[in-house]
């Protein structure tokens, strides 16, 4: 037997016991001649003893001798005695720390070489570079934060599936190598053998797929799926994730937010142990851009953006007037006194100023409100008037600071939710155990691409519109039933009603530029199967690495990953992407074109 326990298991209940422990020498201390080790594994530690005057009849050299020859991180395997700590030696940190193991037998496992990182977390240590952590993945998996990391992962997946199984649902693997369809992001490309010159690819998502089942019959799907993206490198975002994507026949919208809002639960509770309060706020798309300058707010501070275009329109104030002759906006937030201290000041707000002129927003205009009214170095182009209205509109009280940003829409209301992000950051107004969801919803089905003026999906092209006939009146402005759930200002997931009428999708697809022999090509497979009798259906799908980093509260997703990419989507601990050998390529009809190959490839012979 190579263990009887854990290391994180034995306590006052387990005194006299003769047990045998396996795991990694976290630290080894000479103490006068006895000996103190730390072995861990992924449940806990637990302290040894070799103690030369404590056992009668055991070969104490030979012990020793072992346990001396092995370095930090060696595994072994030990039996002993458990017995109490000296008084006043106790670790009240530890769950083991009352007692400890006196050594009377030991085994090396396996040796290991010196560490390059320090794998124990201690007080004030700091962690070593995420790169080097990458490249030494396996070792990093060891730090107890990362096997509480993927200790939490396993549990919220867990609970997911215990509740969808009791709501009916059905697990159900959908294709890793699939067609190619446009879905908003670069699809990796897989060659196929067995037909050179053609490719499968790894999928976006399952959306064709899920879509498909339901027409089959399915009625409630739900899968872990793995889903693949070939993006450029953006902050948290990995070309390989998961998402707990799930599909019902026969629903509205209002099935699938109590569906989800149960499902988020089960999961928060067993990561948290905490209830939640359902239902989840809504809010719809326009007013989230205009309130918060964002279709993911965070809705755990206030601090709301305020349109004050037409209250200015006829300020003579230069940087207004200019930008407003251009169609630009003016809008507003009030930082409330009771937000502020007396500490920030005009420094303060020239820094603020700074800040927002290296994030490219031009600056900011600021003013104060008074005893005596609004007060700053540009009220002067303000009429009387003009104060009263712009007081009322930002519902400005005394002491409050009210900050000003001008310039393109879409630009001023991102730059609106940067200044609030930045706001709350500066203020302290997030409190670490507050988190907030809410429901975007009413969104538009297409969104205008601003240089081509073309239109595009908003979320993607398989979107219900409320009410089909705008497909042909005003397309624009027709508004999906589509859905977005956010929390603490980071969506995390997507869904919506799905078109199962093969008229109204083919409706969508012309819209967004498709030919019908463009159509027939990348989805007459699908539309096919929309023409054999498709139920109405809609689901969605959240990301299981987003939702485990704000349960741990990690910077990154790549801290609940167990084997992520680095910020360059390079993979340190295996260097991949790699070259593949040239008889692998020839075998597959591929020509490297990488290197100082291409130099001697006449392209015109391809």
């Amino acid at each position: 037997m190579m263990r009887t326990h854990t290391c994180g298991e034995l306590g006052r209940d387990d005194l006299c016991s003769q047990v045998t422990l396996s795991g990694w020498v976290r630290f080894s201390r000479d103490h006068g001649g006895v000996l103190f080790i730390d072995l861990a594994d992924s449940y806990g530690s637990t302290q040894l003893v070799h103690d030369p005057e404590a056992l009668d009849g055991v070969d104490q050299g030979s012990i020793l001798e072992v346990l001396e020859s092995v370095g930090r991180e060696s595994v072994i395997a030990v039996g002993g005695t458990v017995r109490e700590r000296v008084p006043g030696t106790e670790d009240s940190r530890n769950p083991t720390g009352q007692v400890e193991v006196l050594i009377n037998s030991v085994n090396v496992l396996s040796k290991s070489r010196p560490i390059p990182f320090e794998i124990a977390e201690q007080k004030n240590s700091m962690l070593p570079g995420e790169d080097l952590r990458l490249r030494y993945r396996y070792l990093d998996l060891r730090r107890e934060g990362m096997v509480r990391n993927l200790k939490l992962r396993h549990r919220v997946i867990s609970a997911g599936r215990t509740f969808l199984d009791g709501q009916g649902f059905i697990e159900v693997e959908t294709p890793m190598l699939t067609r190619s369809t446009p879905e908003g992001a670069r699809d990796f490309i897989v060659p196929s053998r067995l037909s050179p010159g053609d490719f499968y690819a790894l999928p976006q998502s399952p959306q064709l797929y899920k879509q498909m089942l339901m027409i089959g019959g399915v009625d409630r799907y739900y899968q872990l799926a793995r889903c693949f993206r070939d993006e450029d490198p953006r902050a948290d975002r990995q070309p390989e994730f998961t998402q707990l994507d799930l599909e019902m026949a026969f629903v509205d919208h209002e099935d699938v937010f109590v569906v989800m809002e149960g499902l988020i639960s089960a999961m928060w509770k067993a990561a948290r142990g905490e209830e939640l309060r359902t239902p989840f706020p809504r809010i719809p798309f326009a007013e989230s851009l205009s309130r918060y300058g964002t279709d993911a707010p965070d809705m755990r501070f206030a601090l709301p953006l305020v349109d004050v275009t037409n209250v200015v329109r006829e300020v003579p104030y230069e940087i207004f007037r200019r930008i407003l002759s251009k169609g630009g906006v003016v809008i507003g937030v009030n930082v409330k006194s009771d937000l502020l201290d007396d500490q920030v000041g005009r420094n303060e707000v020239d820094r603020l100023i700074e800040w927002a002129k290296a994030q490219g927003m031009g600056g900011i205009t600021w003013m104060r409100m008074t005893s005596e009214g609004l007060n700053s170095n540009i009220v002067k182009y303000f009429t009387t008037e003009v104060l009263r209205e712009l007081t009322e509109t930002m519902a400005a009280e005394e002491g409050d600071l009210l900050l000003f940003l001008a310039g393109p829409s879409a630009s001023t209301l991102a730059g609106g939710a940067a200044l609030r992000l930045k706001l709350s950051q500066d203020l302290g107004l997030v409190e670490d155990d507050d988190h907030r969801f809410v429901w975007i919803v009413d969104t538009p089905v297409f969104e205008k691409d601003p240089v081509s003026g073309a239109l595009d999906a908003c979320h993607h092209p398989f979107v219900l519109p409320m009410d089909p006939e705008d497909l042909d009146d005003d397309p624009e402005q027709a508004l999906g039933f589509s859905y977005d759930l956010v929390l603490d200002g980071v969506e995390l997931g997507s869904g919506s009603l799905r078109n199962h009428d093969p008229e109204v999708q083919r409706k969508v697809f012309h819209l967004l530029g498709l030919s019908d022999e463009r159509i027939d090509e990348q989805f007459g497979f699908f539309m096919e199967a929309l023409s054999f009798g498709a139920p109405p259906h809609g689901g969605m799908a959240i990301g299981i690495d987003r939702l485990c980093a704000l349960l741990t509260g990690a910077d990154s997703i790549r801290e609940v990953i167990a084997f992520p990419k680095n910020k360059r989507m390079f993979s340190p601990v295996d260097s991949c992407p790699a070259p593949v050998n040239e008889e692998r390529l020839n075998e597959l009809q591929i020509i490297s074109l990488a290197g100082d190959d291409f130099e001697d490839i006449d392209l015109d012979d391809l």
